[in-house]
């Protein structure tokens, strides 16, 4: 096992921009009041499992049907463009299903909030370029900061209010984009490489 504190560093950031737990806190409150109560351990595992099991099954998956990391690599960097451009500009490209109160902590929560189409692009995407052993780590510890940021989403909003989330969601958004463009970059070239 060898570990690369520069790789866990660039998957856990990769990984909490996409996930965007911060951004997420109003959706988080707004779940809270419904639900009246969020099982936050439950909804911090069941993502961090959901995470883990396609990283390693993902590729298995993509074989089955006949798609190479590469591929959909480059796909994973479209989603993540959009959901970068959804950071910035404010916008919303992807419907949000409606919930049942019952069911929080495991959906809409764990998935698709925590664990999505974007986050799971993006473990196939990072596979491509890094180790896993190191993307697991990345994973590990953006499933605590969930946990703790699911526990006290409430404290946070009113430390930061609107207007820092906004500022945080933004920020974030911009070193999102960028890595969008970096990993299509190095997965188109990879593709024609190959051709």
């Amino acid at each position: 096992m060898q570990l690369d504190f520069k790789e866990i560093f660039t998957a856990f950031m990769v990984l909490f921009a996409v996930i965007d737990i911060i951004g997420n806190i109003p959706i988080v409150i707004d779940l809270r009041k419904k639900a009246g109560h969020i099982q936050s351990e439950k909804a911090s595992i069941i993502a961090g499992v959901i995470l883990v099991v396609f990283l390693f099954l993902g590729k298995s998956i993509l074989n089955l049907i006949g798609i190479d990391v590469n591929s959909f690599a480059v796909a994973g960097a479209f989603i993540l463009f959009f959901i970068a451009l959804e950071m910035i500009l404010g916008i919303t490209l992807y419907k949000q299903e409606e919930h049942d109160a019952m069911t929080t902590a495991v959906f809409p929560l764990a998935f698709p909030l925590i664990a999505g189409p974007g986050s799971l692009t993006t473990l196939l995407s990072l596979r491509a370029e890094f180790r896993t052993e190191n993307i697991i780590v990345a994973v590990i510890m953006n499933v605590i900061i969930i946990f703790i940021v699911l526990k006290t989403s409430g404290k946070i909003e009113r430390v930061l209010g609107a207007n820092g989330i906004n500022i945080v969601r933004k920020v974030f958004g911009v070193i999102l984009l960028a890595i969008a463009v970096k990993l299509f970059a190095h997965n188109i070239k990879a593709l024609f490489d190959i051709a």
